[in-house]
């Protein structure tokens, strides 16, 4: 699988997301696959040279992040979740990354 889809993936599951009701397992699950594809992604924009993508995917990496989860309220999350949708719907269109 390559690159795009696993960031069409991402963007889909983190849309489907936000409504409220998903058990606890899967806002984990969305944890992890949206911090290691955010590496993932950051990787490739660091190859490419387009630094400020790079630290764009680094912060979405950071939010996501399972070793330190950060806990904010689900209104918190919602506009996250949308804006990083968007982010990895752009990436997956990116021409530019490896």
């Amino acid at each position: 699988m390559n690159l795009k889809w696993i960031c069409i993936i991402s963007g889909g599951m983190l849309l489907i997301s936000i409504p409220s009701g998903w058990p606890y397992g899967f806002y984990q699950l969305l944890r992890i696959v949206i911090f290691l594809t955010s590496i993932t992604v950051a990787w490739g924009f660091y190859k490419s040279n387009l630094t400020s993508w790079m630290i764009i995917f680094g912060a979405v990496a950071f939010l996501f992040n399972s070793l330190y989860p950060i806990y904010p309220n689900k209104q918190s999350w919602v506009p996250i979740d949308f804006i990083g949708a968007i982010l990895f719907f752009l990436a997956a269109y990116s021409k530019k990354h490896s």
